[in-house]
């Protein structure tokens, strides 16, 4: 009797197999973990299988997603992928959830990807509590809301140059919305998957985002007023944050093989402030032009430059590019971000704007040279600049492409003009606000505190 009730709520976190999914729900469970909760995060096979995984305190368990032996690559189409996800990981899924809750292991919750949201319709066979986990922002979510719901009709085009109004955010051009909602035909699958995300969101107990509440709090009260939202961001490791738990000092989970000894070694011999750190993620490969042009464009700047070119896209760089920058320049095909950010030699982020990014930039006080993507990215590049005011964005031309000359301007307004200036402070007050709401007491730690109380209280009942 005494072990049933000491017994610690347990949460199964369910991700999307994609770094920059996994990453923000690995740090949530974390944080799970440092409250007493008993986490087990269940990731697809292939990803389990390939992952360099590192926690001793969260326990893992897979499921297919129907690609065992090669994930997504595997697949034929996006589409293909994402139809064979939802029919084999539901029923792998429903399986597992067989298999611990029979095997007398009680499941108090399931927190899941907002990407697969067939998660929530296996999760209430079982009568257990479900917690839809939002990775992209509050004004990326409510996009695709309204979309859903259709008070926003898709595709947006340029052709319209009206303002796109939308409740609790600022006013938005075609371009400023995801990538998905204006250019429809190189991503159906994907398109029809993030306008998805709410096809049963009124089933869930919870609904959780990557954010936190100072940094969009118009568009998370509005949401509030319609499901159950809590923000429970940023979602990187405390010892870049309120520094709370010791142990917190990286995500510890990465598909790459990290440069980390060659790029603080070359950052140590830089003057502060000195050096523009450029990466496009895990997933966006820029064509040649592109890296020509922004290869170029950090050449004839005066400013140092470390660039993340993963081995995939290195045959895209220009000749001898190289052997002609590498007095100034270090390239490298991996390394880690929270680090390189956190380091005083970095006055700047050349970025895609993915999320995670964006809010690692935001939480250590870097501020950013824009230059999106796809994806939610064009929507947070707007935020970047005319919203947090943190940094500038690199329009491209006509053809798509973001010219050396405009690279080389936007890193020389942003290390060295006056607004640039104020660039940085407003980075720097974001990173106060960012640590203070993950701190005791703050907004992102009060939620994580009533979401493990409502595990708590289902726990009891469970008894």
């Amino acid at each position: 009797m005494e072990e049933r009730l000491n017994r610690k709520p347990h949460c199964l976190v369910l991700v999307f197999p994609t770094q920059g999914h996994v990453n923000p729900m690995l740090q949530l469970s974390k944080r799970l973990v440092h409250k007493g909760v008993r986490v087990t995060l269940v990731a697809s096979r292939f990803l389990c299988n390939t992952l360099q995984f590192k926690s001793t305190s969260i326990a893992l368990e897979s499921i297919s997603d129907g690609f065992d032996d090669g994930g997504l690559a595997a697949a034929a189409s996006d589409k293909a992928y994402v139809d064979r996800f939802w029919d084999v990981g539901s029923k792998t899924f429903e399986e597992l959830l067989e298999k611990l809750t029979s095997s007398g292991d009680s499941i108090d919750c399931v927190v899941y990807d907002s990407f697969i949201p067939w998660a929530l319709e296996v999760t209430k066979k079982f009568g257990i509590m479900g917690a839809v986990f939002f990775t992209q922002s509050c004004a990326v979510n409510s996009i695709y809301y309204h979309v859903y719901h259709r008070n926003l009709k898709i595709p947006a085009t340029d052709d319209d140059k009206s303002e796109i109004l939308l409740p609790a955010l600022p006013p938005l051009a075609s371009c400023d919305l995801p990538s998905f909602l204006y250019v429809l035909g190189p991503y159906p699958a994907f398109t029809d998957m993030v306008v998805n995300q709410f096809s049963n969101i009124e089933k869930a107990d919870w609904v959780l985002c990557n954010s936190f509440y100072e940094l969009e709090p118009q568009v998370a009260d509005w949401q509030a007023k319609i499901f159950p939202l809590k923000t429970i961001g940023p979602t990187i490791p405390s010892m870049f944050l309120d520094k709370r738990l010791k142990d917190d000092d990286a995500y510890g989970f990465s598909f790459y093989n990290e440069e980390d000894e060659a790029c603080m070694n070359w950052l140590s011999d830089k003057p502060s402030g000195s050096v523009v750190y450029v990466s496009f993620g895990s997933l966006v490969a820029l064509d040649s032009d592109q890296m020509e042009e922004i290869a170029w464009g950090l050449n004839d700047s005066v400013s140092y430059f470390l660039w993340v070119v993963k081995e995939s896209e290195k045959p895209k760089l220009p000749k001898d590019f190289l052997k002609i920058s590498q007095k100034k320049g270090l390239v490298v095909t991996w390394c880690t971000q929270l680090q390189v950010l956190d380091h005083e030699a970095v006055g700047c982020f050349l970025t895609h704007c993915g999320w995670n990014s964006t809010v690692e930039a935001l939480s250590l006080g870097v501020p950013m040279v824009a230059v999106p993507q796809w994806t939610d990215q064009p929507t947070d590049a707007k935020y970047i600049k005319d919203v947090w005011k943190i940094g500038v964005k690199a329009e491209a031309d006509e053809k798509g492409v973001v010219r050396r000359a405009t690279v080389k301007k936007c890193i020389e307004e942003v290390m060295q003009s006056e607004r640039g200036k104020e660039m940085k402070k407003n980075a720097m007050k974001w990173k106060g606000v960012a640590a203070k709401a993950c701190d005791e007491g703050g907004s992102t730690d009060k939620n994580i505190d009533d979401f493990v109380a409502s595990l708590a209280a289902a726990s009891t009942k469970c008894q």
